[in-house]
């Protein structure tokens, strides 16, 4: 069998870093759900969004979850096959739950999180750019 990491390692590296970053980020909202939440009640408690931290968490929970499964997925398929499905798909998902992470920052006027979120959502459009020559 073939892999294809020389053709597409720009690809499976930024892959990776996604699968990282949500995998991780994901599993600390598993694992520390309650400290999350406290942390997010006080941080949007004079925004429009106060009533709706449980909601949104477990929104972003689990979009950062199925994006890091499906670059998993994407990583696998690019390297043993060079298809790309999987990895569009979760490119596009991670993009999306950044977009909506940086809302929220921006919505909470925190923004030096902003551009934290900016800092990750530039590779991931060049990732989503480079998935969809």
């Amino acid at each position: 069998m073939h892999l294809h990491f020389t053709e597409n390692a720009t690809q499976l590296i930024l892959l990776a870093m996604i699968i990282i970053v949500f995998i991780q980020s994901g599993l600390d909202k598993v694992f520390d759900w309650h400290g999350n939440l406290s942390w997010l009640k006080s941080h949007f408690e004079e925004t429009p969004f106060s009533g709706l931290v449980p909601v949104l968490l477990g929104t972003i929970l689990v979009m950062e979850l199925v994006a890091g499964i499906l670059s998993v997925m994407g990583f696998a398929h690019l390297l043993l096959f060079n298809d790309v499905v999987f990895a569009f798909y979760g490119v596009l998902l991670a993009a999306v739950t950044l977009l909506m992470l940086l809302l929220g920052q921006r919505v909470a006027k925190d923004y030096e999180g902003a551009k934290t979120i900016v800092i990750y959502l530039v590779p991931v459009c060049l990732l989503l750019f480079l998935v969809t020559k």
